[in-house]
């Protein structure tokens, strides 16, 4: 993988893998856990859920995999279920390109990608780990979809580090959906330059500042409103609506890798 593309070959794909492949002419990406047997975990929007009717949602209207030219048996198609799903890989993709979302990165490269959701400072866990996750989760739930707050990226990051936003009043850890916030916000904020300033170059260049500032105070890696939740606790509080109530946890109580 280099700087301007996450892109990788089928055969270098390994358990634990968080993976994404790009929908509707790269407006948003679709992300899941490879555990391996070409199996994707992944979560997606359920028709029934409430409580998620954004204009994006209005929008994208479903994160989930678009049905297959030729249909796979073994897959359950979006419009039967919901929620974290499996899927095979070939479904996942649904026609698109395979990419490998990296973890640890250094900032420096974090910020040189300038469309988030391709990439994280959080180091990930232990790939086992990671797996154990979405298995554990594919049978319990990942709670309610939404798009801004807990999407397909969310799961995923959260398969990976076990790491969970605090306040469920923000924005969740996923990068594309703080792109979709932080390029509007980058535009408002540098309005006023237009007061001091007609200079087309320096305004461009204040709101490409404030994008990427953004971006990279929201990273889940950065961020100080995230906390360790173990999988059975973070299903065990969604089933009884206590969730907002646990206690932050040390970040050591896993074993954690940067590896890709």
């Amino acid at each position: 993988m280099g700087l301007l593309s996450n892109r990788i070959n089928k055969e270098s794909l390994k358990p634990g893998d968080h993976i994404y492949s790009w929908r509707a002419a790269y407006v948003y990406a679709h992300h899941g856990i490879y555990v391996g047997d070409d199996t994707v975990i992944h979560f997606t929007r359920h028709g029934q859920e409430v409580g998620t009717g954004t204009v994006l949602d209005l929008i994208l209207f479903s994160s989930g995999p678009a049905r297959s030219h030729v249909p796979c048996p073994n897959c359950i198609p979006p419009e039967e279920g919901g929620g974290v799903l499996s899927s095979c890989l070939k479904c996942f993709l649904a026609g698109g390109i395979l990419y490998r979302f990296e973890y640890g990165v250094s900032p420096a490269l974090f910020l040189a990608k300038a469309r988030g959701g391709t990439c994280t400072l959080a180091g990930s866990d232990l790939d086992d780990v990671v797996v154990h996750r979405a298995k554990y989760l594919l049978e319990n739930g990942f709670g309610c979809y939404n798009v801004f707050k807990n999407n397909c990226e969310d799961f995923a990051i959260y398969c990976k580090t076990g790491l969970l936003v605090v306040d469920h009043g923000t924005i969740g850890q996923s990068g594309q959906a703080v792109s979709i916030i932080g390029g509007p916000l980058a535009a408002v904020l540098s309005t006023p330059l237009r007061l001091v300033t007609t200079n087309v170059y320096g305004m461009a260049a204040t709101a490409v500042g404030v994008y990427c500032a953004s971006r990279y105070a929201a990273d889940i890696g950065m961020r100080r409103d995230v906390m360790k939740v173990p999988v059975e606790e973070l299903t065990r509080r969604l089933a009884t609506g206590l969730f907002q109530v646990i206690e932050p946890q040390t970040l050591a109580t896993v074993p954690t890798t940067t590896a890709q």
